[in-house]
């Protein structure tokens, strides 16, 4: 018995050492070497602290930045544990909307946030991704078209020009990725670090 038994024995342990061991330190060790930046999170770093990931979105407030497309990430309610709040750009509880076409509150929810553009912007379509939530809630990019949608309202925020405030936005905008696949993008964390580094240096 012990006979049939040793072969499968050596085979389990082998394949558990090669796959459960040797295998993952192969596939770290060429990560941390030829993509270490992007196997520790794609972080960014500002004065020597972590201030976010070029990979999750996070919300910004006032006139001055560019406010990344809406999220519907939830997390625990503070006064019961047992139901979920809206909790914008929870890392920690990746989804997306639940609610449908149909629904009532997502379409009170997109006219108001569109009513809100217009008045902003009066002149300019509304971008649909200024509006939409992504399938993760933490998208951290928009369209060069929502990006630029709101130029006008930054520039005026900041006291700049609407080229200054372009220019910036036309240098954090990335390409296709082989100028093939996906659409141009703007990380919208890079593009207000831009924009306080402009401000600094003015």
């Amino acid at each position: 018995m012990l006979k049939e038994l040793r072969p499968a024995l050596v085979m389990t342990a082998a394949l558990t050492v090669i796959t459960g061991l040797v295998y993952p330190l192969a596939v770290t060790g060429v990560a941390q070497g030829l993509f270490g930046h992007q196997a520790n999170g794609s972080l960014i770093v500002k004065d020597g602290a972590v201030i976010g990931s070029e990979l999750i979105g996070q919300p910004f407030t006032g006139e001055r930045y560019f406010q990344p497309r809406p999220s519907a990430t939830t997390g625990p309610d503070p006064a019961d544990p047992a139901k979920s709040v809206a909790a914008p750009y929870n890392a920690a509880n990746s989804m997306g909307s639940n609610l449908g076409p149909t629904s009532k509150a997502l379409v009170e929810r997109v006219q108001a946030d569109a009513e809100r553009l217009k008045a902003e912007n009066p002149s300019a379509p509304v971008p649909v991704d200024l509006v939409t939530t992504s399938g993760s809630g933490l998208d951290p990019d928009l369209s060069p078209a929502a990006a630029d949608f709101q130029v006008p309202r930054v520039a005026r925020a900041r006291g700049l020009s609407e080229e200054q405030v372009r220019r910036l936005v036309e240098a954090h905008t990335a390409p296709r990725l082989l100028g093939l696949l996906g659409e141009p993008t703007v990380n919208v964390l890079k593009l207000n670090l831009a924009l306080d580094a402009a401000a600094a240096g003015r």
